[in-house]
């Protein structure tokens, strides 16, 4: 039997989230037609919109957990409905009511995680800093150049730490005065907000501010474009405002500076994906590739789908805690557009990004035919 939300709880929803957005849409469709989703199967986020306008939402329904917030039907829409905010209040009632799709579980399993380590990966928030062991990585202390914050996934992914220990290199070699909170660390919280637990969001969030605050942090890097939107972007609505800059952007600032110079040599083909959060919902197109046309013998190929209108991995909005099975998966719809522009490498800026890419890179059988790379990871790798 499907669990529909009552209708005056649909309304409140709307009324919270931009008052009538719901209610201004006038089913043109643009949205159903450039949402990644309708290249691997049939969705309608139009159909979402038109019943949730009735309060008619099946919260048990899966359809309304596919949405990765990649922000193209927003960037479309010609009467500003607000998809992907107003999607996000539908799994809030979800999650208020507990009602969790087989394939939505390990959002519950995730949630729990971040409550009990400050990670949606089960693992111990001791080791959290394992990652900069061996390294020349401090304890951030009042007065430090720049706060380094790795993020959830750069701390406890085994493929991850490469970046982490990257990053951490490129840093020293440029002499960087920085340092990183290791236990002290939370998650952001971005992705368990757009999976619609706001109440823990809010919680991590919190935890995370008063961190700052405590230990006097003025300027933060991070290496997830995740991280970087909700520093920027939500936490402001707690009344802060930190200096937050991407790696991408202080990599490019370091070259341009003269502090970082490149010596070596890469020469390959390279495309770079635009991540979503990176890209589209923050307008940073330019300085990736600015530091890839730095890099001697660098080849850089343009892909499909590329800048605003790039391709989502699909692991946003949550989903890079769900299945999303064989053939449906836009990762591998990527990876064919990297081999058609005739890439040996696909870089990207996003620990979403390399997670999605390397599962399909495995999948479709590619791991002799094309490497995966952060940017970090060539910098480093030519220093």
């Amino acid at each position: 039997m499907e669990t529909v939300a009552p209708y005056q709880e649909i309304i409140d929803v709307i009324k919270a989230n931009g008052g009538d957005a719901f209610k201004r849409c006038f089913q043109c469709g643009l949205c159903d037609t450039v949402c990644p989703w309708n290249r691997v199967r049939t969705f309608s986020m139009r159909k979402i919109v038109r019943e949730a306008t009735f309060g008619l939402t099946d919260i048990e329904s899966e359809e309304i957990w596919r949405c990765t917030t990649c922000g193209r039907c927003p960037q479309r829409c010609p009467r500003d409905v607000r998809q992907i905010e107003s999607g996000v209040a539908l799994r809030r009632i979800a999650t208020e009511y507990q009602v969790f799709p087989k394939a939505v579980k390990p959002v519950r399993t995730a949630s729990a995680s971040l409550i009990d380590e400050g990670n949606p990966l089960s693992e111990a928030r001791k080791d959290r800093a394992k990652w900069a062991e061996g390294l020349a990585v401090q304890p951030f202390t009042e007065g430090m150049e720049i706060l380094y914050f790795p993020g959830c996934y750069l701390s406890y992914d085994p493929r991850l730490k490469k970046v982490a220990r990257a990053t951490a290199a490129v840093l020293n070699r440029a002499g960087v005065e920085f340092g990183i909170l290791g236990t002290a660390e939370s998650c952001c919280g971005e992705s368990i907000r757009k999976a619609g637990d706001e109440e823990l969001f809010r919680r991590l969030a919190k935890e995370n501010i008063k961190t700052f605050i405590d230990h006097g942090v003025k300027k933060i890097l991070v290496s997830s474009p995740h991280c970087y939107h909700t520093f920027k972007n939500e936490y402001p609505e707690f009344r802060v405002n930190f200096e937050v800059i991407h790696i991408t952007q202080f990599l490019d600032e370091l070259l341009r500076e003269g502090r970082l110079t490149v010596t070596g040599e890469y020469a390959k083909k390279v495309a770079y994906h635009d991540p979503c959060y990176l890209g589209r919902h923050n307008g940073v197109f330019d300085e990736p590739r600015a530091i890839l046309q730095r890099v001697p013998g660098l080849d850089l190929r343009e892909l499909a789908d590329a800048r605003r209108d790039s391709l989502c991995c699909g692991g946003g909005g949550g989903r890079i805690w769900m299945e999303t099975q064989k053939g449906e998966r836009f990762s591998e719809l990527r990876l064919e557009q990297v081999l058609e522009a005739g890439a040996e490498v696909l870089v990207t800026a996003c620990p979403y990004c390399i997670t999605m890419f390397e599962d399909s890179r495995l999948t479709l059988d590619l791991a002799e035919r094309l490497e995966v790379k952060d940017i970090t990871e060539i910098i480093q790798e030519i220093l």
